[in-house]
């Protein structure tokens, strides 16, 4: 589908690191001019830092960001949604809002705005930070193909985005939303483990990392199964299958499953909880 992104304006709503991070991918990507940008903020310190990292501009108020913007994007902390819905109860029913507001449901966003309004939400993750963010959206009942094509360009700017149906972002939360701090354990442990042989910590974390990202790059640009990967390392009675095997032993596996599954049952409880 051919979507014309010179008629989209972009209305930010809230401008912390996350809305700076997109703002920036949408941009550096093509995807639209920075003109096509602006943010909104109850504290300037943000806008100004927004403003002065992706040169957008910024509005001193919702009411200016809302009459220009035709698409409103929600990047907000939880506690704060119930605020901005209510500064952004008299929309304009041709506005679409996008929303990154953690376990809130498009419903929820429906209810408190004027019917008919088109709502898709986005769960993204944090390494969108650094143009590598794993994120899955869902469109409202309002919500159009055009729409989620649309969400799903802006997300790909800033890493890889899935449509999927609204029942499983949950999953999505548990999986690459709570991930990236699984991996940072990760990370630490096997800088542990570097340190433990021999190496310097600095260097253990630097070689850590980069095993980290590359394993994963690998994964992605092969497209082969990370079992067969794995086992393109593992050398008959060499050093790699001794490490694999005390990972099995210690339930690696299972541990990895249960933080997931831990991870999506607590997202499900908190979505409950604020819808």
């Amino acid at each position: 589908m051919q979507l014309n992104m010179k008629n989209v304006k972009i209305g930010f709503i809230g401008a912390g690191a996350m809305a700076t991070a997109l703002a920036k991918g949408i941009v550096s990507s093509g995807l639209m001019q920075i003109e096509q940008i602006r943010a909104y903020d109850i504290k300037k310190e943000a806008l100004d830092k927004f403003s002065n990292s992706t040169g957008a501009g910024i509005a001193d108020n919702p009411e200016e960001l809302v009459s220009w913007a035709n698409t409103i994007l929600l990047a907000i902390k939880p506690a704060h949604v119930g605020d901005a819905l209510r500064l952004l109860k008299n929309l304009p029913p041709t506005t679409l809002v996008i929303s990154i507001v953690a376990g809130v449901s498009t419903q929820k966003i429906e209810r408190n705005l004027i019917d008919g309004i088109r709502v898709v939400r986005v769960m993204p993750n944090t390494p969108l930070l650094v143009k590598s963010g794993a994120s899955a959206y869902c469109g409202g009942k309002n919500a159009t193909n055009e729409d989620e094509v649309l969400v799903g360009k802006i997300f790909s700017s800033a890493g890889i985005a899935f449509a999927l149906p609204e029942s499983m972002l949950d999953a999505v939360t548990g999986l690459s939303g709570s991930g990236p701090a699984f991996i940072y354990l990760v990370i630490e442990a096997l800088s542990d483990g570097g340190v433990a042989a021999g190496l310097p910590r600095n260097i253990a974390t630097r070689l850590a990392a980069q095993t980290v990202m590359g394993a994963g790059k690998m994964v992605l640009e092969t497209g082969l199964h990370p079992g067969e990967l794995k086992d393109m390392v593992t050398s008959p009675a060499g050093t790699t299958i001794e490490g694999v095997a005390k990972l099995e032993k210690e339930g690696i596996r299972t541990a990895f499953i249960d933080a997931v599954r831990a991870a999506a049952k607590r997202s499900c409880e908190l979505g409950e909880l604020k819808n």
